[in-house]
């Protein structure tokens, strides 16, 4: 394809684009003004200029093939710049407005994001937000989502992303039970305790150990120790609520706990000691990258960051 030839195709990208977006030749063709052959046509177009195929098509419904999702990653940005073009005298005059779909984790969709989301709608009177709380990884170009909020160590590569803070676990108990059954002073003695892990994965019950920094005697001593128990639940508030019944040490993220503790239902176990679990890393609020970030999103995103790192 010549340096210039996508001049050519512009228009069948744009066709491409609003396909893609809507999942149905015919809103596309509605929005666009055209009718479902042509516009079907127009995505042929282009699929025979680019000689790959970008939508597998059926009686009952579309999928993008891989090169599909990949051209409507570039589309929807070409789409979106040409907006933002047209649009550029309003953006810096106008309120942020619109519907802003955001996904994320089910527990700290619950227990952190909502309450600031609650401020958020109040302080943008002309923004709404759709909260999809989905503890499997969401495609933010496949699904038509705009904002994930994800918790891992390491962003997927293809998306920007802002780090909102940290997420630890913690080994928390009951001072009843701590009476009953002892305090342990080393993971060690874990064994001979009652725990409540995860269980999804073969060795949640394999619990990994560093003595934390700063700790008297820390020497970056380490310790693995398998725990057992009588209530494995991969719910972080199941095992909260199973530690306030007494049922022994469960691992809770921090922003779970954090009431309980501060409240002394709960009481911090092991504190001299860093718990080492896949299930932490850091908070990222992740976006396909676009300089063209609309407004509804750009104030939805400084709010959260803002809100998270201040607390």
């Amino acid at each position: 394809m010549g340096t210039n030839a996508f001049i050519d195709v512009l228009p069948e990208m744009v066709a491409f684009a609003r396909v893609a977006e809507l999942g149905s030749f015919s809103a596309a063709a509605a929005q666009l003004g055209l009718t479902p052959s042509a516009v079907s046509r127009q995505v042929s177009r282009l699929e025979k200029t680019l000689g790959v195929q970008l939508i597998q098509r059926s009686t009952r419904q579309l999928r993008l093939t891989e090169a599909g999702v990949e051209a409507f990653a570039h589309c929807g940005e070409l789409v979106a710049a040409a907006q933002a073009t047209l649009e550029v005298a309003q953006q810096h005059a106008r309120e942020p407005r619109g519907l802003v779909r955001l996904s994320a984790p089910r527990e700290f969709a619950r227990s952190v994001l909502h309450p600031h989301l609650l401020d958020f709608l109040a302080r943008w009177p002309e923004v709404d937000v759709q909260l999809i709380v989905e503890d499997h990884d969401i495609d933010p170009i496949r699904e038509g989502v705009d904002l994930v909020v994800r918790i891992t160590h390491d962003p997927p590569p293809g998306l920007a992303a802002r780090t909102l803070m940290a997420v630890d676990l913690l080994l928390c108990a009951t001072p009843a039970y701590l009476a009953r059954a002892g305090t342990p002073a080393h993971p060690g003695e874990l064994p001979t305790h009652d725990c409540l892990y995860l269980g999804e994965r073969e060795h949640d019950n394999l619990w990994r150990f560093r003595r934390a920094e700063g700790a008297k005697g820390a020497n970056d001593e380490e310790a693995n120790v398998r725990v057992r128990g009588r209530y494995i639940a991969n719910h972080a508030e199941v095992r909260f609520e199973g530690a306030l019944a007494g049922l022994g040490i469960a691992c809770l993220p921090r922003f779970i706990a954090a009431p309980a503790l501060e409240d002394g239902r709960l009481v911090r176990v092991l504190a001299d000691w860093d718990f080492i679990a896949p299930y932490s890393g850091r908070v990222l609020l992740m976006y396909p990258p676009s300089r063209f970030l609309l407004p509804k999103c750009r104030v939805l995103i400084d709010h959260l960051a803002d809100a998270l790192s201040a607390g």
